[in-house]
């Protein structure tokens, strides 16, 4: 098993999120923005000295966190479709000279004005195929997130895109469902229940981000991963219990959200707030090895 994490959330620059990532002791960054810009839209020369340095410093990108196929993407956009799929293109040669493993899709955006039976989802299984099928021709597995998306509308339409998708593997985030209507229930539709999600998925998912917080006042609050309700840990102790051993993802949202506009973080709270969630992670994991009785190799 392994600790990782969306290093932008501690800072912006390749340099402090290398810097942060020693500091816990790791060495994977899951790679998502680089001075506010995803790694499949920088400039060559911008990506070379990332790569640079992320060699010199032994630090490794084990998974690309694209915007391929997100939910800032319209699957009614025939420009959004081909912006992919450019995208694919560009962050193929730059994940195999990386050496990174894994990239996070999606299954584009919900349609709002639309029924949860009238998605489209035969245009986004056409979609999706494309791409899927262009990473895994380069060697390269695409992870498909529970997020605002098609697949993310509750634990059956994931298992729809999986079934209509091959090669297709899920990378589960424990803090998704707990702000987002569960679509399988009829109206008006509660919140996804965490562990209900994560035991319905299971047997596809090969990579866990963690978020954690809890739905207050129409709106969503971030903790950290031991307050507030337990689901970060129920999820960790049966994934550990069932015998994975692959990367665990920190994504704290507790200072930044990536795509928040609102001002600029304060530099030192975001970096402190990374370790301590780090922290606390790994003992969360450390913990649900004991629970099992496994012996933790990080």
């Amino acid at each position: 098993m392994y600790f990782t994490g969306f290093a932008d959330e501690a800072a912006p620059g390749i340099d402090d999120q290398i810097a942060v990532t020693k500091e816990l002791g790791w060495s994977n960054i899951e790679s998502r923005n680089i001075d506010g810009v995803n790694i499949h839209d920088l400039s060559d020369e911008a990506f070379d000295e990332v790569a640079a340095k992320l060699a010199a410093s032994g630090v490794k990108i084990n998974c690309f966190g694209s915007a391929i196929a997100n939910w800032g993407k319209s699957i009614e956009s025939e420009a959004d479709f081909e912006k992919d799929m450019e995208q694919v293109r560009r962050a193929i040669p730059r994940m195999l000279r990386l050496g990174t493993k894994l990239v996070r899709i999606m299954s584009y955006a919900v349609l709002k004005d639309r029924r949860p039976d009238d998605q489209m989802r035969e245009k986004r299984f056409e979609r999706v195929r494309a791409i899927v099928s262009e990473f895994l021709a380069a060697g390269i597995q695409p992870v498909h997130e529970n997020c605002m998306n098609y697949g993310g509308m509750g634990w059956s339409y994931t298992l729809d895109v999986l079934d209509n998708v091959p090669g297709l593997k899920l990378v589960f985030d424990t803090g998704n469902p707990i702000f987002t209507d569960d679509r399988t229930k009829p109206e008006p539709w509660p919140k996804q229940n965490v562990f209900e999600f994560w035991r319905a998925v299971r047997d596809h998912v090969v990579y866990i981000h963690v978020k954690h917080g809890e739905f207050r006042d129409g709106k969503m609050t971030y903790m950290y991963p031991d307050e507030g309700p337990d689901s970060v840990s129920r999820v960790l102790d049966d994934a550990v219990a069932r015998g994975y051993d692959g990367g665990i993802s920190i994504e704290p949202h507790l200072v930044h959200v990536f795509h928040d506009p609102q001002g600029k973080p304060d530099p030192v709270r975001c970096r402190a707030a990374y370790v301590e969630y780090g922290r606390r992670i790994e003992k969360i994991v450390r913990d649900a090895f004991a629970k099992a009785g496994r012996e933790f190799k990080a």
